[in-house]
Protein backbone atom coordinates (compact mmCIF):
# COMPACT_ATOMS: atom_id res chain seq x y z
CA UNK A 1 0.00 0.00 0.00
CA UNK A 2 2.86 2.19 0.74
CA UNK A 3 4.41 1.81 -2.42
CA UNK A 4 1.45 2.27 -4.38
CA UNK A 5 0.66 5.53 -2.48
CA UNK A 6 4.26 6.81 -3.33
CA UNK A 7 4.04 5.67 -7.21
CA UNK A 8 0.42 7.57 -7.23
CA UNK A 9 1.93 11.00 -5.90
CA UNK A 10 5.02 10.58 -7.93
CA UNK A 11 3.21 9.69 -11.57
CA UNK A 12 0.62 13.33 -9.83
CA UNK A 13 3.93 15.27 -9.47
CA UNK A 14 5.06 14.14 -13.26
CA UNK A 15 1.54 14.98 -14.48
CA UNK A 16 1.40 18.34 -12.97
CA UNK A 17 5.07 19.19 -14.32
CA UNK A 18 4.59 17.81 -17.83
CA UNK A 19 1.29 17.60 -18.84
CA UNK A 20 0.88 21.98 -19.30
CA UNK A 21 4.06 21.15 -21.41
CA UNK A 22 2.43 18.67 -23.67
CA UNK A 23 -0.45 20.68 -24.21
CA UNK A 24 1.17 23.65 -25.31
CA UNK A 25 3.25 21.23 -27.88
CA UNK A 26 -0.31 19.84 -29.24
CA UNK A 27 -1.26 23.16 -29.81
CA UNK A 28 1.77 24.15 -31.40
CA UNK A 29 0.75 21.54 -34.70
CA UNK A 30 -2.53 23.23 -35.03
CA UNK A 31 -3.69 26.30 -36.59
CA UNK A 32 -5.29 27.26 -33.35
CA UNK A 33 -5.00 31.17 -31.50
CA UNK A 34 -6.06 30.39 -28.60
CA UNK A 35 -5.76 27.43 -25.89
CA UNK A 36 -9.08 25.40 -26.11
CA UNK A 37 -10.20 24.25 -29.21
CA UNK A 38 -8.62 22.44 -31.81
CA UNK A 39 -9.67 23.22 -35.35
CA UNK A 40 -7.21 21.62 -37.43
CA UNK A 41 -3.52 20.26 -37.27
CA UNK A 42 -0.70 22.67 -39.29
CA UNK A 43 2.60 23.24 -39.52
CA UNK A 44 1.97 27.19 -40.22
CA UNK A 45 3.63 27.82 -36.48
CA UNK A 46 7.00 26.34 -37.51
CA UNK A 47 7.25 28.03 -40.70
CA UNK A 48 6.71 31.40 -38.99
CA UNK A 49 9.06 30.72 -36.47
CA UNK A 50 11.77 29.98 -38.89
CA UNK A 51 10.67 32.39 -41.77
CA UNK A 52 9.49 35.48 -40.20
CA UNK A 53 13.37 37.52 -40.13
CA UNK A 54 12.74 39.45 -36.25
CA UNK A 55 12.26 35.60 -34.89
CA UNK A 56 14.90 34.25 -36.80
CA UNK A 57 17.25 37.09 -35.49
CA UNK A 58 16.13 36.90 -32.35
CA UNK A 59 16.59 32.88 -32.03
CA UNK A 60 20.03 33.46 -33.58
CA UNK A 61 21.18 36.56 -31.51
CA UNK A 62 19.86 34.03 -28.20
CA UNK A 63 21.83 31.18 -29.39
CA UNK A 64 25.25 33.23 -29.96
CA UNK A 65 25.14 35.15 -27.15
CA UNK A 66 24.26 31.76 -24.50
CA UNK A 67 26.62 29.60 -26.56
CA UNK A 68 29.60 32.81 -26.11
CA UNK A 69 28.60 33.37 -22.62
CA UNK A 70 28.51 29.42 -21.68
CA UNK A 71 31.74 29.28 -22.60
CA UNK A 72 33.69 32.17 -20.70
CA UNK A 73 31.53 30.96 -17.54
CA UNK A 74 32.54 27.69 -18.21
CA UNK A 75 36.95 28.40 -18.26
CA UNK A 76 36.22 31.01 -15.29
CA UNK A 77 34.45 28.59 -12.92
CA UNK A 78 36.43 25.49 -13.97
CA UNK A 79 39.78 27.47 -13.02
CA UNK A 80 38.08 28.84 -10.22
CA UNK A 81 36.74 25.34 -8.81
CA UNK A 82 40.33 23.76 -9.42
CA UNK A 83 42.07 26.88 -7.49
CA UNK A 84 39.93 26.87 -5.19
CA UNK A 85 40.70 22.74 -5.02
CA UNK A 86 43.89 22.87 -4.37
CA UNK A 87 43.96 25.87 -1.89
CA UNK A 88 44.26 26.11 1.82
CA UNK A 89 41.11 25.87 4.12
CA UNK A 90 40.58 29.27 4.34
CA UNK A 91 40.39 29.86 0.79
CA UNK A 92 37.59 27.37 0.29
CA UNK A 93 35.46 28.64 2.84
CA UNK A 94 35.69 31.94 1.81
CA UNK A 95 35.50 31.06 -1.90
CA UNK A 96 32.74 28.70 -1.44
CA UNK A 97 30.63 31.01 0.57
CA UNK A 98 31.19 34.04 -1.80
CA UNK A 99 30.08 31.62 -4.26
CA UNK A 100 26.81 31.17 -2.80
CA UNK A 101 25.95 34.58 -2.59
CA UNK A 102 25.10 34.85 -6.19
CA UNK A 103 23.75 31.38 -6.58
CA UNK A 104 21.06 32.47 -3.60
CA UNK A 105 20.43 35.96 -4.34
CA UNK A 106 17.28 37.54 -5.93
CA UNK A 107 18.36 38.03 -9.45
CA UNK A 108 16.71 41.20 -9.85
CA UNK A 109 19.36 42.55 -7.17
CA UNK A 110 22.17 41.16 -9.63
CA UNK A 111 20.81 42.87 -12.34
CA UNK A 112 20.18 46.08 -10.50
CA UNK A 113 23.44 46.29 -9.02
CA UNK A 114 25.16 45.24 -12.34
CA UNK A 115 23.30 47.97 -14.35
CA UNK A 116 24.38 50.82 -11.73
CA UNK A 117 27.77 49.63 -11.87
CA UNK A 118 28.28 49.11 -15.50
CA UNK A 119 25.94 51.34 -17.02
CA UNK A 120 26.12 54.19 -14.25
CA UNK A 121 29.35 54.26 -12.17
CA UNK A 122 31.56 52.72 -14.96
CA UNK A 123 29.73 54.60 -17.80
CA UNK A 124 29.99 51.30 -20.19
CA UNK A 125 28.13 51.77 -23.40
CA UNK A 126 24.49 50.35 -23.37
CA UNK A 127 24.24 50.03 -26.73
CA UNK A 128 27.02 47.77 -26.80
CA UNK A 129 27.04 43.94 -25.70
CA UNK A 130 29.73 44.26 -23.04
CA UNK A 131 27.12 45.09 -20.40
CA UNK A 132 25.08 41.94 -21.60
CA UNK A 133 27.60 39.99 -21.66
CA UNK A 134 29.20 40.19 -18.22
CA UNK A 135 26.15 40.04 -16.47
CA UNK A 136 25.60 36.70 -18.18
CA UNK A 137 29.02 35.67 -17.15
CA UNK A 138 27.86 36.78 -13.49
CA UNK A 139 24.90 34.55 -13.38
CA UNK A 140 26.29 31.60 -14.69
CA UNK A 141 29.97 31.04 -13.05
CA UNK A 142 28.65 30.32 -10.28
CA UNK A 143 26.55 27.61 -11.19
CA UNK A 144 29.71 25.90 -13.18
CA UNK A 145 31.60 26.47 -10.20
CA UNK A 146 28.97 24.14 -8.11
CA UNK A 147 29.33 21.98 -11.29
CA UNK A 148 32.61 21.35 -11.16
CA UNK A 149 33.30 21.24 -7.44
CA UNK A 150 32.16 17.38 -7.02
CA UNK A 151 33.88 15.85 -9.81
CA UNK A 152 37.30 17.51 -7.58
CA UNK A 153 35.91 15.93 -4.65
CA UNK A 154 35.48 12.67 -6.35
CA UNK A 155 39.07 12.66 -8.02
CA UNK A 156 42.06 10.70 -7.14
CA UNK A 157 44.69 13.08 -5.93
CA UNK A 158 47.11 10.52 -6.39
CA UNK A 159 47.22 10.52 -9.92
CA UNK A 160 47.87 14.16 -10.18
CA UNK A 161 50.59 13.90 -7.56
CA UNK A 162 52.09 10.76 -9.48
CA UNK A 163 52.39 13.12 -12.27
CA UNK A 164 54.10 15.84 -10.84
CA UNK A 165 56.77 13.47 -9.11
CA UNK A 166 57.22 11.97 -12.85
CA UNK A 167 58.47 15.39 -14.03
CA UNK A 168 55.48 17.01 -15.21
CA UNK A 169 54.52 20.61 -14.30
CA UNK A 170 51.63 21.72 -12.83
CA UNK A 171 49.71 23.20 -15.94
CA UNK A 172 50.61 19.88 -17.96
CA UNK A 173 49.19 18.23 -14.43
CA UNK A 174 46.18 19.93 -14.64
CA UNK A 175 45.56 19.52 -18.08
CA UNK A 176 46.44 16.06 -18.83
CA UNK A 177 45.24 14.38 -15.84
CA UNK A 178 42.84 16.74 -13.38
CA UNK A 179 40.67 17.62 -16.53
CA UNK A 180 39.84 14.69 -17.84
CA UNK A 181 38.52 13.45 -14.85
CA UNK A 182 36.52 16.54 -14.03
CA UNK A 183 35.20 17.17 -17.22
CA UNK A 184 31.86 15.53 -17.02
CA UNK A 185 30.97 17.97 -14.42
CA UNK A 186 32.64 20.68 -16.73
CA UNK A 187 30.26 19.40 -19.43
CA UNK A 188 27.21 19.82 -17.01
CA UNK A 189 28.01 23.03 -16.44
CA UNK A 190 28.24 24.16 -19.96
CA UNK A 191 24.62 22.39 -20.11
CA UNK A 192 23.40 24.46 -16.91
CA UNK A 193 25.39 27.84 -18.04
CA UNK A 194 23.45 28.21 -22.06
CA UNK A 195 20.30 26.70 -19.88
CA UNK A 196 20.49 30.08 -17.28
CA UNK A 197 21.45 32.37 -20.82
CA UNK A 198 18.35 31.35 -22.27
CA UNK A 199 15.87 31.71 -19.92
CA UNK A 200 17.18 34.96 -17.53
CA UNK A 201 15.51 37.82 -18.10
CA UNK A 202 16.28 40.21 -15.36
CA UNK A 203 19.39 40.65 -15.98
CA UNK A 204 19.00 40.76 -19.39
CA UNK A 205 16.54 43.62 -19.62
CA UNK A 206 18.58 45.87 -17.42
CA UNK A 207 21.81 45.32 -19.58
CA UNK A 208 20.98 44.71 -23.49
CA UNK A 209 21.10 47.11 -25.91
CA UNK A 210 17.77 48.67 -26.85
CA UNK A 211 17.52 47.07 -30.32
CA UNK A 212 18.74 43.64 -29.13
CA UNK A 213 16.25 40.57 -27.77
CA UNK A 214 16.63 37.31 -26.26
CA UNK A 215 13.87 34.95 -26.09
CA UNK A 216 12.82 35.66 -22.38
CA UNK A 217 12.55 39.13 -23.37
CA UNK A 218 10.97 38.65 -26.61
CA UNK A 219 8.65 36.47 -24.85
CA UNK A 220 7.39 38.82 -22.47
CA UNK A 221 6.77 41.53 -25.04
CA UNK A 222 5.33 39.41 -27.39
CA UNK A 223 2.44 38.35 -24.99
CA UNK A 224 1.60 42.06 -24.09
CA UNK A 225 1.03 42.45 -28.06
CA UNK A 226 -1.61 41.50 -30.06
CA UNK A 227 -0.34 39.65 -32.86
CA UNK A 228 -1.60 36.67 -33.03
CA UNK A 229 0.69 35.08 -35.33
CA UNK A 230 3.66 35.90 -33.42
CA UNK A 231 2.16 34.26 -30.06
CA UNK A 232 1.01 30.89 -31.61
CA UNK A 233 4.78 31.06 -33.50
CA UNK A 234 6.40 30.90 -30.02
CA UNK A 235 3.76 27.63 -28.85
CA UNK A 236 6.69 26.27 -31.29
CA UNK A 237 10.05 27.62 -30.48
CA UNK A 238 8.60 26.28 -26.94
CA UNK A 239 7.85 22.71 -27.94
CA UNK A 240 11.72 22.78 -29.69
CA UNK A 241 13.20 23.74 -26.83
CA UNK A 242 11.36 20.96 -24.34
CA UNK A 243 12.50 18.66 -27.74
CA UNK A 244 16.17 20.07 -27.30
CA UNK A 245 16.66 19.64 -23.42
CA UNK A 246 15.32 15.68 -23.57
CA UNK A 247 17.78 15.25 -26.20
CA UNK A 248 20.33 17.17 -24.16
CA UNK A 249 19.67 15.31 -21.20
CA UNK A 250 19.46 11.55 -22.53
CA UNK A 251 22.86 11.71 -24.18
CA UNK A 252 23.92 12.92 -20.79
CA UNK A 253 22.67 10.50 -19.18
CA UNK A 254 23.96 7.51 -21.95
CA UNK A 255 27.06 8.92 -21.98
CA UNK A 256 27.42 8.98 -17.77
CA UNK A 257 26.12 5.20 -17.88
CA UNK A 258 28.67 4.02 -20.49
CA UNK A 259 31.47 5.75 -18.60
CA UNK A 260 30.27 4.42 -15.47
CA UNK A 261 30.48 1.33 -17.15
CA UNK A 262 33.75 1.11 -18.34
CA UNK A 263 35.67 2.66 -15.52
CA UNK A 264 34.09 -0.50 -13.68
CA UNK A 265 35.30 -2.63 -16.20
CA UNK A 266 39.13 -1.12 -15.99
CA UNK A 267 38.69 -1.27 -12.11
CA UNK A 268 37.84 -5.05 -12.34
CA UNK A 269 40.55 -5.51 -14.58
CA UNK A 270 43.47 -3.78 -12.34
CA UNK A 271 41.61 -6.08 -9.49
Amino acid sequence: MKKTISTAFLCLVLLALYLPIFVLALYSFTDSVNIGAIHSFSLQNYVTLFTKPELRDMIIGTLLLAIGSAVLSTVLGTLGAVGVHYAGRFGKTFIGAANQVPVVNAEVVTAFSLCILLIEVCSVDKSSFVPLLIGHVVLQSPFVYLSVVPKLKQMDNSLYEAALDLGASSQTAIRCVVIPQIFPGIVSGFALAVTLSLDDYFITSYTKPATFDTISTYVVNATKGSQTEIKTALWALSTIIFLAVILLVLVMNLTGSRNARRTNEIEKKNA
